[in-house]
């Protein structure tokens, strides 16, 4: 049942520079309510901006354990653009196990450009050294944090770990199957894209949304679109390369190759998708979308660089260069912002599993890669409480649940 005076509570999991501009942004334009300029959507089934609420955050660093969300977002090694400074929210900060380690790439950087360990949290370090991994001190923090999701009311935990963080987001997925509640998973660890998951998700009966967060007017995006222009118009796609170049921690973290291996995959299929959905098979083509390179300089500026190559008319060449240039974290929250409310209306509508439209829109690995027109179509349709053959589908699912 719907109620607009309703809050969604929402959990968010690693306090980073994207969770910092989706709090800015969110107390931004609560207090501006009339203002809709850099939203993709106001109203998403009768939910505002002002209806989202965070009750409680998740953190490795020493620096935001035990404080409130309103100061976590400003500790480093967060960078991001600071654009409403004046956020009031007082939801407390937790500890989190360390399950997949930290890229050792980190420690030849100061303490402002990476992560710093609590003390208490380092012998969780389970893909470096699996004699030193704590199963006690993991068992006792799970507790805790089933005992903090429960006393918050959770109802969204958004996953905002470090790519390659595979162990963590499971152990999150599980928490949040068994607690009912649903996850907006913004990394390339593959859940809502992975049948095994889904199903999981399905049988405890919640929507989730996901897999790797594609941002407001990104590098995938972008991609994305001058795929299909190239197919509506009539080009076979020669090569399609995409690269990108940025200074905050997400790419100093994936400095280490050995957590790229999902991302890169990740960031691919959004071209290669759209040859996928037409038929159009990519063996005479070359796809590359490179996830990353990392300047200090840059801060959470991301610079990414797009050259096509590709035939038109009796194989007339055309080559296409471009540079986009971004922050990169409001361009994430101008996203999740959206996600957060598309996932809690599909909970009162009854929705279970992974939504197609919604993540299809928001993420660069959903469970169904669908054309740009069509997800939004899905998207506008849940918005407006409206079921499509794809959502009749998943209320069924429910039912067999």
């Amino acid at each position: 049942m719907h109620n607009p005076d309703n809050k969604i509570k929402v959990a968010i999991l690693g306090v980073g520079n994207c969770a910092s501009s989706l709090v800015q942004g969110v107390e931004y334009y609560t207090k501006n309510s009339e203002q809709k300029s850099g939203l993709m959507t106001d109203n998403i089934g009768g939910y505002k901006a002002k209806n989202i609420e965070f009750v409680c955050g998740f953190e490795i660093d020493e620096r935001k354990i035990g404080t409130p969300l309103k100061d976590a977002i400003l500790a480093k090694p967060n960078c991001t653009i600071i654009l409403n400074d004046d956020v009031r929210t007082e939801a407390p900060i937790y500890r989190s196990p360390v399950l997949d380690g930290v890229s050792p790439q980190m420690e030849a950087y100061p303490e402002a450009n990476r992560f710093v360990i609590a003390a208490d949290l380092k012998t969780t370090d389970l893909l470096k050294d699996a004699v030193s991994y704590d199963k006690d001190l993991v068992y006792s923090l799970r507790n805790d944090i089933i005992a903090q999701l429960k006393a918050h009311e959770v109802e969204v935990l958004i996953n905002y770990l470090p790519v390659g963080s595979q162990l963590a987001t499971e152990f999150y997925a599980e928490i949040c199957i068994e607690l009912g509640i649903s996850l907006v998973n913004c990394i390339p660890v593959f859940i809502a894209s992975d049948p095994v998951w889904e199903q999981k998700f399905i049988n405890a009966g919640i929507p989730i949304i996901g897999d790797d967060m594609r941002s407001q007017f990104g590098a995938s995006i972008v991609s994305q679109m001058l795929q299909e222009l190239a197919f509506e118009r009539g080009h076979h796609v020669k090569a399609h390369i995409q690269r990108n170049v940025g200074g905050n921690t997400d790419f100093l973290n994936m400095e280490d190759k050995n957590r790229l291996k999902s991302k890169k995959i990740s960031k691919e299929n959004v071209i290669r998708a759209q040859n996928d959905i037409r038929g159009i098979s990519t063996e005479n083509s070359f796809l590359h979308a490179g996830p990353s390179e990392y300047i200090p300089f840059y801060g959470d500026n991301k610079v990414a660089n797009f050259r096509l190559e590709l035939e038109g008319f009796m194989g007339a060449p055309v080559i296409f260069d471009a540079q986009l240039s971004v922050q990169d974290s409001p361009n994430s929250a101008g996203v999740v912002i959206d996600a957060i409310r598309y996932v809690y209306v599909a909970r009162e509508l009854g929705l279970v599993g992974a939504l197609r439209g919604p993540s299809a829109s928001t993420q660069k690995t959903p469970p169904q890669q669908m054309m740009f027109s069509d997800a939004i179509l899905e998207c506008h349709a849940l918005a407006n409480r409206e079921l499509t053959e794809s959502t009749k589908k998943q209320l069924k699912k429910a039912v067999v649940a």
